[in-house]
Parts: C-alpha cells; structure tokens; sequence
C-alpha cells in the first residue's frame, strides 16, 4: 500500500470511474462539464485559430484529431480533469485541462494547465470559471502544484487570469521560441493545491 501522499494513477483512474459525474457549474450563459469525445472537434477548432492566428501557442502546425484524441486519453487514463464550457445550445465556448508536467514519476503530483477560448467567447468570465474550476477538480484528483507556461508577447489576458486566480510568477525564459518570424519567451507561474 502506497502512502497517503503517494498518487497512483491507476487508483485515481478506477474511483472516477466509479463516482458519478459531477453536475455541470453554471455560469450564467454557459455551463462547465467534463469534456466527452464529440467536443474535441469543437476543441481542435478552438486551438487551431490561435495556432494559425497568434503566439499564445508555440505550435506552428494545426492540431490533428489523432493527436487532439492522443492527449484526450491520456488525460482521462491518468485522472486529470478536462473540462468545456457550453453554450445552452451545446456549443463549445472554450475547454480547459492539465496535463503531466514531465514524464518522469517524481513529477507525478504536478501538472500543466492549459485554457483556450473561442475568439467570441472572451470577456465573458469564461475563462475564469473554467480555469477555478479546472483547480477544484485538479486537487480533488490528489494533484498538488499547477504550473502554467505563458508566451511573455500576446497573452497578456492569460498571465492576468492566472495572477487573479493565485498563480505566482516564478521564472521567465527569453527568446526560447521563434514564431511569425520573431522571437519570444515565456513567463512561468505556479500555484500550489495543498491548502
């Protein structure tokens, strides 16, 4: 037996299986969900516009749906949360996950997040119900430090949200990418999940 503070994804895995889903957390206009498959195309278009269109993702090439579906599952395999927020019609307004932070086991207890909204869904407190969401969620799956990964140019709304929500700037790398023929650098922020 592992101890308490140990995360054994295959544990995790199994009790989300077993729980009954969460209710949606209603915004307004919008509801929060766990994501379900019929929504990564709906996704995929949403990230697709900010690779083809602005810095905010280093990717320089659109997402496939293979590979859209690849971090999907592996998401659910290991219990991390995957959200959407809806329209009442169904439609996709912006989605919002966390992913391993690195491969290795040491790493176990800490994620990446990742949120991205439809152009028309912005200044809305979308993002912001997504993403304290996505934080609940993440420390009820046992996972213990969020980190976040901003472009230092054209994410000026993401670094915002993320100080508003309790991230804590702790690094920056200059010139590390190079997209639309200039350079740029990212911004580290982190946010702990043991209180």
């Amino acid at each position: 037996m592992l101890p308490h503070e140990e995360y054994d994804p295959r544990r995790a895995l199994r009790a989300a299986r077993q729980r009954r889903p969460d209710p949606p957390t209603s915004g307004g206009a919008f509801v929060i969900r766990d994501a379900v498959v019929a929504d990564l195309p709906h996704c995929r278009a949403i990230y697709n516009h900010y690779v083809e269109n602005s810095t905010v993702t280093f990717d320089e090439a659109p997402l496939t749906p293979r590979e859209l579906r690849a971090k999907f599952d592996k998401g659910a395999a290991a219990g991390h949360p995957w959200l959407v927020a809806a329209a009442p019609s169904g439609e996709v307004l912006g989605y919002a996950y966390v992913a391993a932070y690195r491969d290795r086991t040491a790493y176990r207890f800490t994620v990446e997040d990742a949120i991205y909204l439809g152009p028309a869904a912005t200044g809305r407190g979308i993002g912001r119900a997504l993403l304290s969401e996505l934080l609940v969620r993440a420390k009820a799956a046992g996972l213990k430090e969020v980190v976040a990964v901003i472009a230092d140019r054209g994410a000026e709304g993401s670094l915002a949200l993320h100080e508003r929500l309790g991230f804590t700037e702790i690094g920056r790398m200059g010139r590390v990418g190079f997209k639309f023929n200039r350079w740029l650098g990212t911004i580290y922020l982190q946010k702990s999940l043991r209180r």
